[in-house]
């Protein structure tokens, strides 16, 4: 399974905040056996996300697109992704009744004593969706998220976006496996063994170097037994630590 991670943010590009989502998310999808194929930072811009998500979901099997969400000014990511399906932002009901209920627990009253139209709240703002999409009510926080199709819509702040991948995270899986080998020897040291591994072995092999500890090899393919025996023959003829 193909999967490509779409960050919405000013504050990213500009430095202010760390992409930790889809440093996360890459990792979770890697462990259920998907591969993240492409992965992107873009700014707060409707016609933007529109473009992207448009060409994404046609080439690629999902589309998670993380951050933009609410009901301020630059939050125009769910308006961009209806865009790219060609559908309106309709509130649905039960996402209505989440905020809501969400705004009642926040003041500390019982939902049946708020009047809608007194929450000092834009539900369509806050709330809305592409229609015909599959919300996913935010177990978290108040913005819910999306599923359309093969594109997963969820909420910017950390803790959000993690509870939300939870929900449909059953839904991304792969065949892709990969082990890790620490190594001693200087990457600059490797280049005839790792053109000598491409040559033997239908795998993909990283060499990750650190300045700290050990370095790194991984393999990475579809068959464990394959990448097994990979490891194997890199362990014989690379150092590594006692």
């Amino acid at each position: 399974m193909d999967v490509a991670i779409v960050t919405v943010g000013d504050e990213i590009l500009a430095g202010d905040t760390r992409n930790t989502n889809a440093e996360r998310l890459a990792r979770r999808l890697h462990e259920r056996g998907a591969t993240v194929a492409r992965m992107l930072t873009i700014p707060d811009e409707r016609e933007l996300i529109a473009e992207v998500v448009d060409d994404w979901r046609r080439e690629f099997d999902a589309v998670i697109v993380g951050g933009g969400l609410g009901g301020t000014h630059d939050d125009v990511t769910m308006g961009g992704v209806a865009d790219a399906f060609d559908r309106e932002l309709v509130l649905e009901a039960e996402v209505r009744q989440d905020l809501i209920e969400y705004m009642a627990e926040y003041e500390g009253v019982d939902p049946d004593d708020i009047d809608p139209e007194a929450i000092e709240l834009d539900l369509e703002a806050w709330g809305a969706t592409p229609a015909g999409a599959r919300p996913l009510l935010n177990p978290a926080g108040l913005c819910p998220g999306a599923a359309v199709e093969n594109v997963y819509v969820f909420p910017g702040p950390p803790a959000e976006f993690e509870a939300m991948f939870d929900l449909v995270a059953e839904e991304f899986g792969g065949d892709v496996v990969s082990e890790t080998l620490q190594i001693t020897a200087p990457e600059g040291t490797l280049a005839d063994t790792l053109e000598r591994f491409r040559e033997r072995f239908d795998l993909v092999i990283g060499s990750y170097p650190s300045s700290e500890g050990t370095n790194r090899l991984k393999v990475t393919g579809s068959d464990p037994d394959t990448v097994a025996e990979g490891i194997e023959w890199l362990r014989e003829r690379v150092s590594t630590p006692e």
